[in-house]
């Protein structure tokens, strides 16, 4: 019996991006992922293995994408310490701004929900790896705003490039336009922590 015709992997993880942003995880479906792709069920299986590892290989190319491009507005901003931190706490408005669906994706779902165990191994390695990724990331701010990349540092950066995006900005990635005000909000907001310095 033949093999069924692979179908491009990118228009598939394209047409589950897609959907999950519309209608979330609970409603995607082999059927209605191939009915939007143009794959057949059977290529489907036969490119990823599960419907898990379309949906954990569809963030984790967002993911990686959103990372290279932290890093590289961190390394614009250069040795200046808390206009990096302002940098990376924009990175989501960034991505939103070139491409809103895949910053979309990455706030709708968390890895924690994408990373089960019937994703494959080699999406999972992938998934897990991100946590070194931004990891690096932000010792390496802390490195560069107070000199020091242990635990009190990382967790003030992490406040700035974590916690205040989600609180500023989700809310307008979900509704479709990050406003400039908002932008700017952020970065009054990371660089008043920023100047506190570190917990005593």
């Amino acid at each position: 019996m033949p093999r069924p015709r692979v179908h491009a992997p990118d228009a598939v993880l394209d047409a589950a991006e897609e959907l999950l942003v519309e209608q979330g995880r609970a409603q995607l479906t082999v059927r209605a992922l191939a009915a939007r792709s143009g794959a057949s069920n059977g290529s489907i299986y036969h490119a990823f293995g599960s419907l898990e590892t379309v949906v954990g290989a569809a963030w984790l190319r967002r993911a990686r994408q959103f990372l290279d491009l932290q890093r590289a507005v961190v390394a614009e901003a250069g040795r200046d310490g808390r206009r990096a931190v302002q940098a990376a706490a924009d990175a989501p408005a960034r991505l939103a701004a070139r491409e809103l669906r895949a910053a979309q994706l990455l706030f709708r779902l968390q890895r924690d929900e994408v990373l089960t165990e019937a994703v494959t191994p080699e999406v999972a390695d992938g998934l897990r790896a991100l946590d070194t990724a931004l990891l690096d990331t932000l010792q390496l701010l802390a490195r560069t705003v107070w000199g020091r990349d242990d635990g009190a540092a990382v967790g003030v950066v992490t406040a700035c490039v974590v916690r205040l995006p989600t609180a500023l900005l989700l809310p307008e990635i979900r509704a479709g336009r990050v406003r400039p005000h908002t932008r700017s909000q952020l970065a009054a907001a990371v660089a008043a922590v920023v100047d506190c310095g570190l917990p005593s």
